[in-house]
């Protein structure tokens, strides 16, 4: 069985998204170079990073990640990325309100799940294999995962930035011990690798 990983970009005061979010604006009202130019502007010092992202046999995500419809789905949205997502595998969007499977290029497939996040696990498990699981966020979602136990390791990317506000990874969960595996510094952002004692 798969690790169960999430790879977060974060300010130095440990947000991962902003407020206010908007179909032009996923995640909110910050300045979202601040948390991802290292993918882009420095790709190839963070290559392995990057990179390892999207290495899953499927991922989890929350509603708001998926995209900004609230309450009952009432038009037709299919994320944030276009025609062909990044992700090439099944993605269990946590949700309350029911929707029908989307199949979109690339082999990625979006699969709504009303039960909670044991379910969407549970299913993710099933579709990956052996392959590992990611919870790709946002925060929100990964706190959760963190509280309920169910995260194997947890990448965080810290940027030199200070946001001031949003939603901050660790809110809400309990005390817990994590081991630092690694630490890399890049030009513009240190990687820390923890897992679950």
């Amino acid at each position: 069985m798969g690790i169960v990983f999430s790879d977060l970009a974060v300010s130095a005061d440990g947000y991962a998204t902003g407020l206010n979010q908007t179909e032009e604006s996923p995640f909110g009202d910050i300045d979202t170079s601040w948390l991802h130019d290292w993918m882009f502007d420095a790709y190839e010092e963070n290559k392995p990073e990057v990179d390892a992202i999207v290495e899953s046999g499927a991922t989890i995500m929350g509603r708001n990640m998926f995209g900004p419809v609230r309450g009952e789905w009432d038009r037709d949205w299919r994320g944030w990325w276009g025609d062909e997502p990044p992700y090439r595998n099944p993605v269990f969007v946590l949700t309350n309100h029911p929707h029908a499977p989307i199949e979109m290029q690339g082999g990625t497939s979006f699969h709504f799940v009303t039960d909670g996040i044991e379910s969407a696990l549970a299913q993710a498990r099933e579709a990956a294999g052996d392959q590992r699981i990611s919870i790709a966020g946002g925060p929100t979602t990964v706190n959760q995962f963190l509280a309920a136990g169910l995260l194997d390791e947890l990448r965080l990317h810290i940027t030199p930035s200070i946001l001031g506000a949003g939603v901050r990874v660790f809110d809400g969960v309990p005390p817990q011990r994590l081991e630092r595996v690694s630490v890399r510094a890049t030009s513009l952002v240190t990687h820390i690798t923890y897992r679950r004692l």
